[in-house]
């Protein structure tokens, strides 16, 4: 599983880094960095979830 994100679409709104702060984060340009783009089992339901609350749907997960 790897996790990623549409820069055209990301608006850096912090939802996914308040649901998974251990897999998101923004970085000093305000921009969303994918801190673990292969997250551990254990933070796969709180990334599942960031992904569906994704406003402008712009984070995907892929095999």
């Amino acid at each position: 599983m790897e996790v990623r994100v549409d820069r055209t679409l990301c608006e850096a709104n912090e939802v996914c880094v308040a649901i998974a702060p251990a897999v998101f984060e923004l970085d000093d340009e305000e921009e969303l960095r994918i801190v673990q783009p292969n997250p551990p089992e254990g933070e796969l339901e709180r990334v599942t979830h960031a992904v569906a609350s994704c406003p402008k749907n712009a984070l995907l997960i892929t095999d």
